[in-house]
């Protein structure tokens, strides 16, 4: 017997627009896009194939995560962004999901960036960022970039990566990252703060 396709209708655009910082015609063609040839991020964005469900599961997303680094192995890197997407923590992305995350990240203040950045290091959601899960994000993202950086990375790469981390932000040397300490310490590095503006503009 045939099954009827479910598909996800995305909540009233009036409750969205109010929810989000776009307006209703940027989510109209935001869900056109979502369903046809979608958006999602990259800290912060790559583009989802056609969904017409209006729902992206962790195994699709790490599918079509993985054509945008053939070159390496984006699996945990998409597993962890998938987490930070899914904030109902129901299995899926939705519509709404993505629409929420993304106007952080296009139109958030500063604060929350931040926030959700912090929310993608904390992998427990314990409200703290450890040496592990740090360890665990850096090793993610060099095993995305594979092996044809140049120059070459050296294996000890990651764990550098969060020795500096920690000695920037671990203020109080308890062996964790705090969201506060993490946001005064990520204010105060010009960088940081110029990345946080490279997609206000995008849409």
């Amino acid at each position: 017997m045939e099954m009827a396709t479910v598909r996800h209708r995305p909540e009233a655009l009036e409750l969205l627009e109010a929810q989000s910082k776009f307006t209703k015609k940027e989510l109209q063609i935001l869900y056109r896009g979502f369903k046809n040839f979608g958006c999602c991020s990259f800290l912060v964005f790559h583009f989802f194939q056609e969904c017409p469900s209006g729902v992206v599961n962790e195994e699709t997303f790490k599918e079509i995560y993985s054509q945008f680094f053939p070159q390496g192995d984006s699996t945990t890197y998409a597993h962890f962004l998938f987490n930070a997407f899914d904030t109902d923590h129901n299995g899926s992305v939705s519509f709404e999901d993505f629409v929420m995350g993304l106007s952080i990240l296009l139109r958030g203040t500063v604060q929350e960036k931040l926030n959700w950045a912090f929310n993608l290091y904390d992998i427990n959601k314990d409200g703290y960022i450890t040496k592990e899960e740090m360890l665990d994000i850096m090793k993610a993202i060099y095993d995305m970039m594979g092996k044809c950086t140049y120059p070459v990375l050296r294996e000890d790469a990651p764990r550098q990566h969060v020795e500096t981390f920690f000695q920037k932000m671990d203020k109080n040397k308890d062996g964790v990252v705090t969201i506060d300490e993490f946001i005064e310490s990520c204010q105060k590095d010009e960088n940081i703060m110029r990345s946080m503006q490279l997609f206000e503009n995008v849409i």
